[in-house]
């Protein structure tokens, strides 16, 4: 098996679900490291004792699996493999690809002492049709790109470099894990990302909606990138994509929004974009318009937009997003009277109220970010998080941190 680089939080996720009687399900987008986290895993097994006959390893996109196309083949072909003695792991990657694989999935379950994991790369793998059959008994293991202590991790660089050389090209390219082998080559990087951009958009989104256009599709996208960290509706980027002569303004109203949203709603489903919703905290209800979007990527954003410092603000705010992501946190905009907090960060005993912005020396941005959460009625803690190297890293009680520091856990 080939050499991998540790992803030590998601294998430790598989670990602590071993041989526990739930359907492990690792999903994300494309190529961000579903499969090499299962051969890590496999590594694992063999590593404690397990037999190698006991370990049944499919990527249903080799053309080793090409004959298997259904739940019937796929079960025909896993219990000829199954040795009569022993528990066996079931390790299925990019299984999206099987026509009603959640049938063998489940017969798996009922007919043989076994553990299972699967992988993929689409949202329609956690369909109505998986929960009916497998009734919630699975766990989902949401799996992103590199965060940028593990983007340090992987790669080797001129040790000249500070972290925040470093960190200035992870807003570039972002943390893609096969960028590793450019040795951060421009070119090839910019042609990789394309690359898996164009599959993502094509294979795990396009090909399962029929009727959708790639050009619309690759618009939204775009628009999404441009707008991140911007409240908008489906309905603006209608409007927008009228304007440009992409949707028919003749089509009857309303149609043209809800078109928006099935694309974007595709985009979700392929793991390209996250959405979220916006939190009023003092009505203490979640509001159904004007929510934000995130890529799952920051190097998506950059192939489709081009790489600017005049965007950065927006670029540091969609990586604090991605890293409360991993770290577990539900994320949700905030809304207190007239203003906004950029993020509430929640986990089943805690709350955090985050505002991210590229500096606070300017007294102005200072005031407005402090102002902001000060109007919190509550005593959650409250942080703003910034480039800046600051002496000063707490205003009435509201922490100031550096965002490198944060990132790395410092």
């Amino acid at each position: 098996m080939r050499d991998l680089l540790p992803r030590d939080e998601y294998l430790k996720e598989l670990i602590n679900h071993k041989d526990v009687d739930v359907i492990k399900i690792v999903t994300g987008i494309r190529r961000c490291g579903k499969s090499s986290l299962l051969d890590l895993y496999h590594q694992y097994l063999l590593k404690q004792g397990v037999p190698s006959e006991n370990i049944i390893h499919m990527n249903l996109e080799s053309l080793k699996f090409i004959d298997i196309t259904d739940f019937k083949k796929l079960y025909s072909y896993v219990t000829s493999q199954i040795p009569s003695h022993g528990r066996s792991y079931l390790i299925f990657v990019e299984i999206q690809v099987v026509d009603k694989w959640e049938k063998a999935i489940e017969s798996f379950r009922i007919d043989f002492d076994v553990d299972i994991y699967i992988t993929g790369s689409n949202a329609y793998l956690l369909s109505s049709d998986l929960a009916t059959y497998l009734s919630g008994r699975y766990v989902q293991i949401q799996m992103l790109p590199l965060s940028f202590k593990e983007f340090i991790n992987f790669n080797t660089f001129d040790e000249r470099l500070s972290y925040d050389d470093i960190f200035k090209l992870y807003t570039k390219i972002g943390g893609m894990p096969v960028l590793r082998q450019y040795r951060f080559d421009e070119l090839s990087i910019t042609k990789n990302l394309s690359d898996i951009f164009n599959t993502v958009i094509v294979r795990d989104a396009i090909n399962r909606n029929e009727g959708c256009e790639i050009q619309i599709i690759t618009k939204i996208m775009r628009y999404l990138c441009s707008t991140i960290g911007s409240t908008t509706s489906p309905n603006n980027i209608a409007n927008v994509l009228k304007g440009e002569g992409e949707i028919s303004g003749t089509k009857p109203k309303g149609i043209a929004s809800k078109t928006v949203e099935r694309y974007i709603q595709m985009l979700r489903n392929a793991y390209i974009i996250y959405s979220i919703e916006r939190y009023d905290i003092k009505g203490k209800q979640l509001l159904k318009t004007l929510g934000k979007n995130y890529v799952t990527d920051i190097g998506f954003r950059n192939i489709l937009l081009g790489y600017k410092d005049a965007d950065r603000g927006h670029i540091i705010e969609n990586i604090v997003f991605l890293e409360l992501i991993r770290r577990g946190y539900k994320v949700y905009i905030g809304k207190v009277y007239d203003t906004e907090i950029d993020f509430i960060a929640e986990k089943t005993t805690e709350r955090l109220y985050i505002q991210v912005t590229e500096s606070l020396v300017n007294e102005d941005t200072k005031a407005r970010e402090l102002r902001s959460l000060k109007m919190i009625p509550d005593n959650h803690e409250k942080m703003i998080l910034s480039m800046d190297h600051d002496f000063n890293n707490s205003y009435d009680g509201i922490k100031s941190l550096n965002l490198i520091d944060w990132l790395l856990g410092k």
